[in-house]
């Protein structure tokens, strides 16, 4: 396999994320960083960025922010993967977010990857517990629940780790492939 310059960076609120990142970097042999520590100048001397962060309240967090950095940058390569609640089996919930995020441009030049991880209340801002909280007295309170509904109000109840080392793999595929 060809060496080649790269580095993680990622956006991390409850650790799910960062978590995720070092794996990476621990199997790719390559840099690791805080999204709040990297400047267009640091990225600049990459080759390939991966950008990892959270899916919250339907988006990406950070990505327009860092996408703008990225745009700065004399990067050949950017790879982006989200964590969230979501488990990967739902894969009709996943491409829709996706869709909600990506530009038809990115979805197919820019390899994205969804990992599954959990919540965490003991980390997150109050804003999110309560947003949080928010979102289960309505599904609680709900006439004619879907199964979804009643499956969304089961996996908000209370904190939970479904994080796997086994979801980076088509990262790390893609990642092996681009240095052949």
């Amino acid at each position: 396999m060809k060496r080649s310059n790269m580095i993680v960076i990622y956006k991390s609120s409850t650790g799910f994320t960062k978590k995720y990142a070092e794996m990476i970097a621990k199997e790719m042999e390559c840099e690791l960083a805080d999204y709040r520590n990297v400047s267009a100048d640091t990225l600049s001397g990459y080759d390939i960025v991966i950008f990892g962060s959270r899916a919250h309240a339907g988006r990406i967090d950070g990505y327009q922010k860092a996408k703008s950095l990225f745009e700065k940058c004399n990067v050949s390569r950017l790879v982006l993967f989200v964590t969230g609640a979501t488990p990967n089996a739902a894969a009709d919930v996943v491409e829709a977010f996706w869709r909600q995020n990506l530009s038809e441009d990115e979805m197919t030049a820019l390899p994205h990857f969804y990992m599954q991880s959990g919540l965490c209340y003991e980390r997150m801002s109050l804003t999110d517990r309560l947003m949080m909280k928010a979102a289960a007295i309505m599904i609680k309170n709900k006439k004619g629940k879907t199964a979804q509904d009643i499956e969304f109000e089961q996996a908000i109840k209370s904190s939970y780790d479904i994080s796997a080392r086994e979801y980076i793999e088509p990262l790390i595929s893609c990642l092996k492939a681009d240095l052949k």
